[in-house]
This record gives structure tokens, sequence and C-alpha cells, in this order.
């Protein structure tokens, strides 16, 4: 991940990175610091906003309303706010977001590219956070298929048993750059997110060589 963007990729939230590339990093572990969601079969992505950073003066983050502002300039979450609320009015074209999960300690899977389209502040029962909402670009859906009840997504421990079976390489040329999970049957002739024997690993070049052939 950190080498396909030319970054260490160190916090969660990325506005316009390099002065091009916006980035989420989520997560859906269990005890995973932040409540992202993932809503309509994986078209839908719901994000939470990032605390401030523990300091000599915030001992617990977890109880402080995260930040529009830091040190009087906007924070990530106040400038993806802010450029959701312009979509959402009319102002502006949505951005485009990169997201980037987190499967286990180390090891990143790509989740595609989403709209940012709305944006809002809400109680947690202990302060207030961000939620950010992302809609899959429309390239990135297989539209031949319409089916609300099947998830495109990838469920994580489908990805983790996938990893180790591949051990995390390319299953055509080797490569470990630049990975993502692929469906062996395409998503759009019915292929199965839920179940490893359909999903396998493939690098950038030999998944843009597969695109949606049955091999």
């Amino acid at each position: 991940m950190c080498s396909t963007e030319k970054h260490s990729l160190q916090r969660g939230m990325y506005f316009n990175l390099h002065k091009r590339q916006n980035i989420f990093l989520m997560s859906l572990r269990p005890n995973a610091p932040y409540a992202d969601m993932v809503e309509d079969g994986g078209r839908t992505l719901i994000y939470e906003g990032h605390d401030e950073p523990k300091s000599d003066s915030i001992s617990d983050p977890k109880l402080i309303d995260q930040p529009m502002y830091r040190n009087g300039n906007l924070s990530e979450n106040g400038k993806f706010y802010n450029s959701a609320i312009s979509y959402k009015n009319g102002k502006a074209e949505p951005i485009i977001v990169k997201v980037y999960e987190k499967i286990k300690p180390g090891m990143w899977a790509y989740n595609g590219l989403f709209k940012l389209i709305d944006s809002w502040r809400v109680n947690d029962g202990k302060r207030f956070v961000f939620k950010f909402r992302l809609s899959i670009i429309e390239q990135n859906l297989d539209i031949e298929q319409d089916n609300d009840d099947v998830p495109r997504i990838i469920p994580t421990d489908v990805k983790i048993k996938v990893w180790n079976r591949d051990k995390g390489k390319c299953v055509k040329c080797g490569s470990t750059e630049n990975l993502h999970f692929d469906h062996i049957i395409p998503y759009s002739r019915g292929g199965s997110s839920l179940t490893e024997k359909n999903i396998q690993i493939l690098c950038a070049r030999c998944n843009i060589e597969k695109r949606d052939n049955i091999e």
C-alpha cells in the first residue's frame, strides 16, 4: 500500500495527498478504533472521522470531540466534511476517495474508488464524531448483476484465508507489490464474495489483464 501510494501512510485520512489523491484507511475488524461500516452489499461505506492525537493534554482522545480544526487550520475531518457538504449543496463535484481496508497488522486490501457524497456529526454517547458517506464509483461495479442481497466487498475473514493460502503474492506472476483480491468467477457473472474458493490474489497488472474473463 505504501509503495503504491509512494507515501508512508501513518494516519487514517489523507486529503489531496501529493495534490492528487484522497485516501481513507478503514477497518471492519472487531475492536477497531473507529466504527466504519459497509452497507448495500459494499456499494456504500460509512466512515468515521478521526480523533485528536493523544498528548500530554489529551490522555483519552475517545472522550474529546473529533476536531474540525487543528492549530487554526482545517483538520482532515474538516477538509473532507467541507468537500462533502459542498457536493451535497450542489456547489461542487464529489471528490474521489481511494479506500484501503486493514485486514490484520501489516496487511491492507484495496477496496476501490468511492465518491464522497455526505457528511455529518453525531453524538456517540461520549462525544461528537464525524461520519462520511461514500458511494462506490460506477466503473468499480459489475453492473450486469444488481442483487442487493449479494455483497460485493469480500468479507475480512475470507480475505485472511485467501492471503494465507496464496502466501501474500500474485498467483499469476508471484509479485508481492500492489496486490488485489480478485473474483475468479467475476461478480458480474454471479461469482461469490463469500467463499475463498472464488477469490484469489492478483497484482494490479495481472488483474487488469484478466478483467472479467473466466480462466
